[in-house]
């Protein structure tokens, strides 16, 4: 069984959930996209039945704190269990040059030298390029640079062996000339800071973010069957569901998730 486990839904102020990050496994194996902003990652990541040992692979899409200071605390905790010898495996972490060196140098600050020693050993930094492909777990990997306003940061696409295909565009909004990386997926995971009818409110433009409304027009034009909405605000946790789902209706053909933290999504070929 494949699935997507949505470890934090909120956006880089919120503090009713954690921020944006998510975990895909399957057979045992975990891929784990960005971190979010702190050592809660550790918590959800035990909430969501997720062991540590089962991560050997991790993506880090841009350098902003709600994505990868997180990630310090992935990278300490299996140093540790290194240490102790109950993680055997090398662990990888795909990001652009640029992210990877800002990770290695919070690390290095703020580690013990003994967790920085398996650095470049058994802890390994990969970095990635637009277009750039791998093979990870056996699925096929396309890293792209979303060319962010605020920050370099990439995105991906998979496609899985059984031809199920997943996309995640970061936490800006897509440009057109990108469409080709998200077309015809079966799942995309995109952010939305906010319902479009608020906009006045939260500004979301000026974050160099998208509403609801951008999102589900994105993923219209490229074909998209399931779409979900990360990266929120936090002001209407309780209702955000069904909000961001109504307004999406009016610009999104397909079925659209708005997940709360700790959401699981199976994602496997239709019957």
């Amino acid at each position: 069984m494949r699935k997507v486990t949505f470890l934090g839904t909120g956006n880089a102020s919120a503090t009713k959930c954690y921020n944006s990050c998510f975990a895909i496994s399957q057979n045992d194996e975990t891929f784990l996209v960005d971190a979010g902003g702190g050592n809660q990652i550790i918590n959800n990541l035990k909430k969501a039945r997720i062991s540590l040992d089962s991560i050997h692979n991790m993506f880090i899409s841009h350098s902003h704190t709600d994505h990868i200071l997180g990630a310090v605390w992935i990278v300490r905790f299996i140093a540790m269990a290194k240490l102790k010898g109950t993680y055997g495996e090398d662990f990888y972490i795909y990001g652009s040059s640029r992210v990877l060196d800002s990770l290695r140098t919070i690390c290095k600050l703020a580690l013990p030298g003994n967790n920085t020693d398996f650095f470049d050993n058994t802890i390994v930094f990969v970095p990635v390029d637009h277009g750039q492909e791998e093979n990870i777990l056996g699925w096929s990997f396309t890293f792209f640079d979303i060319r962010g306003a605020s920050t370099e940061q990439y995105g991906f696409s998979i496609m899985f062996p059984d031809g199920i295909k997943l996309s995640f565009f970061g936490d800006e909004p897509c440009k057109d000339d990108l469409y080709s990386y998200g077309m015809n997926s079966d799942y995309m995971i995109h952010e939305a800071f906010c319902l479009y009818s608020q906009r006045n409110k939260y500004l979301p433009y000026e974050k160099h973010h998208a509403t609801v409304r951008e999102a589900c027009e994105n993923a219209e034009k490229m074909n998209v069957q399931n779409l979900f909405l990360i990266h929120t605000e936090e002001d209407n946790l309780s209702d955000r569901k069904q909000l961001y789902t109504n307004e999406a209706k009016g610009f999104f053909k397909g079925t659209v998730y708005v997940p709360d933290d700790l959401d699981e999504i199976i994602i496997e070929p239709a019957d």
